[in-house]
């Protein structure tokens, strides 16, 4: 069965071309138009992903190939549009960037694999006849994608402007769709911080950026004429999917929402939902203790930024400690692993958080692990069997402080990437889990199940043994006696954890 998707891929040169701004003034002139819009990132990304969410006013999906197989994610794509008018995917970094010389995992293998037209945008700033030069070696470097147009930013003037154009569209045969002006930095829309920008979670000002967005749509994009090259393309495959019975497993699962853990997949979400588990949402800030729950999920996110106010709700952090000692199963990515942590310094102050796992951490002004990462469990643990190979990404500014000491268990061993220290991430308390990398529940298959298993089991201890989720941290119980290990011993005989 095929189906016709309008869709168009939103490239750069590089990162900080501008293809944020383009698809965000995008994404809101076309929900102007009354056009329901399908939202994707391309790469593993949060917060851009976020902004499109927020603009679209649905769900922006992330579509990357190295964490997720190229026909599942083709699938994905498929049926998270078929309500909606159109698609837009915003890449990341350079068109033809990607893990190696092949350019494998990058913007312009994704447009393949969705046979999507290619909107070019470039940063012109101080250049002019150059861009042309730099559009027709994009357009010759790879003969089996389609560059549909280009738009310029960082324009100077009207001069300027003009030059650039007229080359582009003399000697590439391109249009070109949009050029929009340099803007100051009192005229910025959304202020970065060091993980990129600032989530929306933490910018109020929806209405006067909604206009923003708007004008710079209104004018400095030709947004028909990119609507007419996304209805200009050839039809997708729809592989019929087995029907999906939703599970109904009667478990509570807990995720910190609010403003400082927001980084979580969807499909991470979602995939939890379908295991059948009820999600509840808690504040880390807000709240006081942990609800009546059976599973705790910590995604990431910014504690140091937060970390002031995180402290300061101390009834939480105890309860977080007293559930783990108790045995619920917890499993946590980055900004997790830092709360769970002992301690984190801080532009020069130190924070005391969860001590779940006794490591000091404290952040450093460039990045101390950054990309794609691939885990092989070599532990035995309650999430993933020995021998799994997983494949995520890192993006942290944390590491261990120099004197920290080296007394703690972890579960896997860094094949590329950095992880916690020593080639080593995952790590493992009784139930809980934490590792500086993130992963994308479209290819980590059995996270989910057994996340949901292992709530299932905490319920039943939990209630055999008359517990509540935040029992005392005395608790005089052999961890062995958890039912995580049950699961965990499960897994590793090779039993469906399903």
């Amino acid at each position: 069965m095929n189906v016709r998707i309008p869709r168009l891929v939103v490239a750069g040169l590089s990162g900080d071309s501008g293809k944020t701004i383009v698809c965000l003034s995008l994404v809101t002139a076309l929900r102007k138009k009354g056009l329901k819009t399908a939202v994707f990132k391309k790469g593993p990304d949060y917060i851009d992903s976020a902004w499109l969410t927020r603009l679209a006013g649905a769900l922006c999906r992330n579509l990357d190939t190295f964490m997720v197989e190229p026909q599942n994610l083709y699938d994905s794509f498929i049926n998270n549009t078929r309500n909606f008018d159109i698609a837009i995917v915003e890449g990341n970094r350079g068109i033809f960037d990607g893990m190696d010389i092949e350019g494998t995992h990058s913007t312009a293998g994704l447009a393949k694999i969705l046979h999507a037209p290619i909107v070019l945008v470039i940063n012109c700033s101080k250049a002019t006849r150059t861009i042309a030069a730099i559009v027709k070696g994009c357009i010759e470097f790879d003969s089996e994608i389609k560059i549909a147009g280009v738009i310029l930013n960082n324009v100077a003037g009207e001069r300027h402007k003009k030059v650039i154009a007229g080359s582009v569209e003399k000697y590439t045969g391109l249009p070109v769709l949009g050029a929009i002006p340099r803007l100051t930095e009192n005229e910025k829309l959304i202020p970065g911080r060091h993980l990129g920008l600032i989530p929306p979670s933490e910018f109020a000002t929806d209405e006067k950026l909604v206009g923003l967005l708007s004008e710079i749509a209104e004018k400095f994009l030709d947004v028909d004429r990119m609507v007419e090259i996304a209805k200009n393309v050839d039809d997708m495959r729809l592989n019929i999917q087995p029907e999906f019975e939703k599970k109904s497993v009667d478990v509570k699962i807990g995720y910190f929402n609010d403003s400082v853990f927001t980084f979580y997949y969807p499909e991470n979400l979602e995939a939890l939902k379908n295991e059948g588990a009820e999600l509840v949402r808690i504040s880390s800030l807000n709240n006081k203790s942990l609800p009546e729950i059976d599973a705790l999920y910590i995604g990431g996110g910014f504690p140091e930024t937060f970390a002031e106010r995180l402290v300061q709700n101390q009834s939480m952090l105890e309860s977080v400690k007293n559930a783990a000692e108790g045995g619920l199963p917890i499993y946590a990515e980055c900004g997790g692993l830092i709360y769970l942590s002992r301690s984190l310094i801080f532009e020069n102050r130190k924070y005391f958080f969860a001590n779940i796992f006794p490591i000091d951490l404290e952040m450093n002004k460039k990045p101390i692990g950054h990309g794609y990462t691939t885990l092989v469990t070599d532990n035995i643990n309650p999430y993933f069997p020995i021998g799994t190979m997983i494949k995520g990404h890192e993006f942290h500014y944390s590491g261990l402080s120099a004197n920290c000491s080296s007394e703690y268990k972890t579960c896997m061993t860094v094949k590329s990437g950095t992880g916690v220290a020593g080639k080593r991430d995952g790590l493992l308390y009784k139930c809980t889990f934490a590792a500086y990398t993130h992963i994308h529940a479209d290819g980590a298959l059995g996270w989910a199940t057994a996340m949901v298993k292992n709530a299932a089991n905490y319920k039943k201890y939990r209630l055999r043994n008359n517990r509540s989720t935040n029992m005392d941290s005395d608790t005089n119980v052999n961890e062995r006696d958890f039912p995580c290990y049950e699961i965990a011993e499960e897994i590793n005989r090779g039993v469906s954890a399903g």
